[in-house]
């Protein structure tokens, strides 16, 4: 498969073996990872494992993250979008089969909107293409910047629940939720 979504300042496309230095960057950041587990990578090896599996989401689910590129810089600045969560090993909670939306820029480029603006492209795709009928979204409740980011985009909070030993905020948005507000 082959994704090329443009926003006013971003691309989103398909992660590249070539993005390993910019996947490195970001998942060795311990401030990146303070409200995914605290568990930076330590190698390239494992930036490329990472990639590995983005790129055997495509082939197998037809969707998985995008690499987000800064359209003025054109420089890799993190990923975006949607992954389809399948079975026991990527549950949360009791949460299993669905649609996230989801991002992580690396921390230079914190505080720009650009996670919301990715996202939004992200929901209109999973929306649009997909024909997806609910998109969820998950976070920690101590990460106020992912949750604040969350409810702008639209999305409803459900519930909260504990997971590995935090609380989870959760998330969902409906089709016919994400139309009106588009209308």
């Amino acid at each position: 498969m082959t994704f090329n979504i443009e926003t006013e300042r971003l691309l989103l496309r398909d992660i590249k073996a070539e993005d390993l230095e910019g996947m490195f960057a970001l998942d060795s950041n311990p401030n990146v990872h303070e409200y995914l587990g605290k568990k930076p990578i330590k190698t390239k090896a494992e930036a490329q494992h990472n990639i590995e599996k983005i790129l055997h989401q495509y082939k197998t689910l037809g969707i998985g993250r995008f690499a987000v590129i800064e359209k003025e810089t054109n420089q890799f600045i993190g990923w975006s979008g949607l992954k389809f969560n399948t079975g026991e090993k990527e549950s949360l909670g009791d949460k299993r089969e669905f649609y996230d939306v989801g991002y992580r820029l690396i921390e230079r480029f914190w505080n720009k909107g650009y996670a919301g603006e990715s996202a939004i492209a992200s929901l209109d795709y999973g929306f649009k293409e997909l024909k997806l009928d609910v998109i969820v979204g998950a976070a920690e409740t101590g990460n106020i910047a992912s949750n604040k980011i969350l409810k702008k985009i639209g999305l409803q909070y459900v519930e909260q629940f504990p997971f590995k030993n935090e609380m989870i905020n959760w998330y969902e948005l409906k089709k016919e939720e994400y139309a009106k507000n588009m209308s």
